[in-house]
């Protein structure tokens, strides 16, 4: 039996073989912690994502989204218009999972100061 055919069986992220591994992978890169702490702000459109997003690449944000999509944590919806347009929410798995990582995010911006300093003491 797979984790994803038993939701009440719990992964071993430690364990190479785990298929939790790949999922932390998802979620802790650069680009999957950004797109998740933007949507948890409120559901954006591509062109919104990627302003809010400084520095990510139409393709990363496309690979990205896609990935976050596939693992349950991020919601696509097309409308057929003209011009087309998608938004992108979070799904309660991924607000779950955002309510999470928001703090890491906040920690970080509001300790880049001595981080700075303590990486200037390094060299």
């Amino acid at each position: 039996m797979t984790i994803a055919e038993s939701p009440l069986l719990a992964g071993d992220v430690y364990s190479a073989d785990c298929p939790s591994r790949e999922i932390f992978g998802h979620v802790t890169s650069k680009w999957g912690v950004l797109v998740l702490a933007a949507l948890a702000e409120r559901g954006l459109r591509w062109g919104e994502l990627r302003r809010r997003i400084g520095g990510i690449s139409e393709k990363m944000l496309a690979q990205t989204l896609r990935t976050l999509e596939q693992d349950g944590f991020v919601h696509r919806e097309a409308h057929a218009t003209i011009p087309p347009r998608v938004d992108y929410r979070l799904t309660p798995l991924g607000a779950e999972l955002a309510e999470r990582l928001l703090p890491v995010v906040e920690w970080i911006a509001g300790n880049i100061g001595r981080v700075s300093e303590a990486r200037h003491q390094v060299r």
